[in-house]
Order: structure tokens, then C-alpha cells, then sequence
């Protein structure tokens, strides 16, 4: 099965967070924050997280629109480290929905929704 296209909004943020993926690896634009990027960087390639490619798929799926923010956090409870995906998507007609998604898994968390 040949998976849907993303969005040209979508496909637009994909790429801008790309490069600015490329620019912080470079050395430019370097911030408190790079350890942030390695630890989610390592998380990756450990196969702790799916790539984001992969949760935007799914989750144009479940929600159409166009992708305003993506955050990867890190949760440490009591020593069990735990990621996740947290997006905002707006909906054509105006309404807002926030997603919350197990970065492992791809699993839907939790999903709250504003008009």
C-alpha cells in the first residue's frame, strides 16, 4: 500500500524543519538547546522514537490540515524515560487540534480540539 502524499502545507514544514535541522548540525545557530537535539538525535537512532515523517503520515490520516508546531519532549518518571510527539494542527475551517502521541509507538495519547 502506497502511502497518501502529505499536504503541501505539511510537506512545506517538513522541509523547513529539515533545515533547520541541517543548519544547528552545521554549527550555525547553535543554542542551550543542542542537547535537546543530540538526545532526540540518539533516540532515533536507537529506535526509541519513529521518525517524524512517520507520525505526520499518520496523523494527516487521522487529522487533515496543515501542521502549525511539533515538539519532541522527554519525560523521566521515577527513571523510565518516556517521548513524546506533541502536535498542533489547523483544520480547515478554522478549528485547532492538539495531539498528543507516544513517539515509540505512533499511538494517539490524548487529542483536544478549540474552534
Amino acid at each position: 500500500m502506497t502511502p497518501k502524499p502529505l499536504s503541501r502545507p505539511t510537506h512545506r514544514f517538513v522541509r523547513l524543519l529539515c533545515a533547520a535541522v541541517l543548519l544547528m548540525a552545521s554549527g550555525h545557530g547553535h543554542t542551550d538547546s543542542d542537547h535537546d537535539h543530540d538526545r532526540a538525535r540518539q533516540a532515533l537512532e536507537a529506535g526509541e522514537v519513529l521518525p517524524l515523517h512517520k507520525i505526520l503520515e499518520r496523523v494527516h490520516k487521522e487529522v487533515p490540515g496543515e501542521v502549525l508546531d511539533v515538539e519532541l519532549d522527554r519525560d523521566n518518571n521515577h527513571g523510565a524515560v518516556s517521548w513524546t510527539y506533541k502536535i498542533k494542527v489547523l483544520r480547515q475551517g478554522g478549528e485547532r487540534v492538539k495531539l498528543k502521541i507516544d513517539a515509540r509507538t505512533g499511538r494517539l495519547i490524548s487529542r483536544k480540539t478549540k474552534d
